[in-house]
This record gives C-alpha cells, structure tokens and sequence, in this order.
C-alpha cells in the first residue's frame, strides 16, 4: 500500500519540509512506500482572492529541495499543458487534476514527458469512461498509469465515493488510488470556499482498501483550521500514524 500525502498547498518552505520529514519518519517506520504531496499553484481555487500558492518556480524549488535533502519521490499537480515539462525535471509523478482529465492537449503534454502520471477521475464522470484517458496516454507511448477515485458529485455542493468504481478502473489494467480527503468536501460548500467532513475520511479510507484501492492518498496538515487551502477535510498530521496503521491492517488482510 502506497501513500500519497502532504498538504494542499505548499505555503512555506519551512511548514512543507517538516511535514515531509513527519512522514517520512512515520511511513519508514510502518514500512508503507510514501510520496510527498504538495500544489505549487491552486488554479481551481472558488474565490479569486483565496491563495493559490507562490508560483511555480518557488514551489518547485521547495520540492526539488524535499527531494534530495529528505530522499523521498515527489508529486505534484499541473493546470496548463507548457507546465508538463518544466514540472517533470523535478518531480517523480505528474497529476492530473479531477476538473481536467478530458483536457487532451494536458493530457497529451504530461504523457509525452514519459513520467508516471496520476490522473484523477472527475467528479462529473463514471468510472468506466476512463478507459478513454487511459488510451489517450497509451497513444503517446506512456503506459506508467495510475488512476484516482475523488468522490463523485451528488446534488449541490456533495460528494458520494461509489465503492464499486476501484472495480471498474482496475479492469482498465492500471493501479486505482482513493483520494480519501477531496473525496470529503463540500465543493464550494462555504460560499467563497470549500467545506468539508474530516470525520469521514478514515471509514472512507478503510472502505475503499477493503474494496481493493491499491494506495490511498491523502492530504495532512500540523493544523488544518489555519490551512490556506482544504483545510476542513485535511487530517490533522498528529493522527496519521494511527490511521496509517489501520489501514495497513486492512490492506494485509484484504491482499
């Protein structure tokens, strides 16, 4: 079982480093593969004045800067297709964003770079239409997938995780990851921001390995009530140990 995990946003160097190294110690421990997790830019932000971050170079600094002082792999998120190569020079995995996994000419920019992608499936789509991302990225010669389950829209301002999607996805013959914490927000549940059920995320979580995701990623934070970003459905960083080992516990039991 792999983790994907860190915060939302990368809001200072000094914050994402240590929450890099508090999972490092921690995955090391529990013997769990870990990748670190961080945007360097929130383009999908619902107010124009909420923070998106301190730009690309800053933020690709900070995880070059992760990388090799803490030897960990790193992943991040890219918006714009002139963003693929630059982004791929220094990190491990792209990602794909939920809201632009149909976007052929991203999609196509980040294949091409022939780095692991992780590409989430959008809240509007059903799991087995993504058999048409996936052959998107085949075509450009790139077969390093892994596909993400993030919660699926259900009315206004909700989410639902159908548990039956990491079936459906896995018969597309790539990993399935479960987003454990978007798949808990209320998009735009706040007015000008989004809101969110932290309580869900670990039966979630629990469920979607029992159901046969392969790796779970998540996003944490030493405080998420004072988090520039998602912070009503971060986890707190202080129960990640535990909750790592639960689900641990399940994916033994499952595989």
């Amino acid at each position: 079982m792999m983790l994907i995990a860190g915060p939302c946003v990368i809001e200072s160097e000094s914050m994402a480093m240590g929450i890099a190294a508090q999972l490092k110690a921690i995955t090391t421990e529990l013997q769990i593969p870990f990748v670190f997790k961080a945007s360097f830019d929130k383009a999908n932000r619902t107010s124009i004045n909420s923070f998106r971050g301190h730009g690309m170079d800053e933020g690709l600094r900070v995880l070059d800067k992760i990388k090799h002082e803490l030897s960990v792999e790193v992943i991040t998120d890219i918006h714009l297709p002139d963003q693929a190569a630059v982004v791929a020079e220094v990190v491990d995995i792209l990602q794909i964003p939920a809201f632009l996994c149909r976007q052929t000419d991203l999609i196509i920019a980040a294949a091409m770079t022939g780095k692991p992608m992780l590409v989430k499936k959008a809240q509007f789509m059903a799991p087995w239409d993504m058999k048409n991302v996936v052959h998107k990225i085949e075509e450009c010669g790139n077969k390093k997938i892994m596909l993400c389950e993030r919660g699926t829209s259900f009315g206004y301002n909700q989410l639902v995780v159908d548990m039956t999607s990491f079936a459906e996805m896995k018969r597309l013959g790539y990993p399935v990851v479960f987003d454990a914490t978007h798949s808990v927000q209320k998009p735009g549940g706040q007015g000008t921001s989004t809101g969110g059920n932290r309580e869900y995320v670990e039966p979630l979580a629990l469920a979607a390995i029992a159901a046969g995701a392969n790796s779970v990623f998540m996003e944490t934070h030493p405080t998420p009530d004072t988090a520039s970003s998602d912070g009503p459905n971060m986890i707190p960083l202080s129960q990640m140990h535990d909750l790592l080992k639960k689900l641990q516990a399940v994916h033994s039991l499952v595989n």
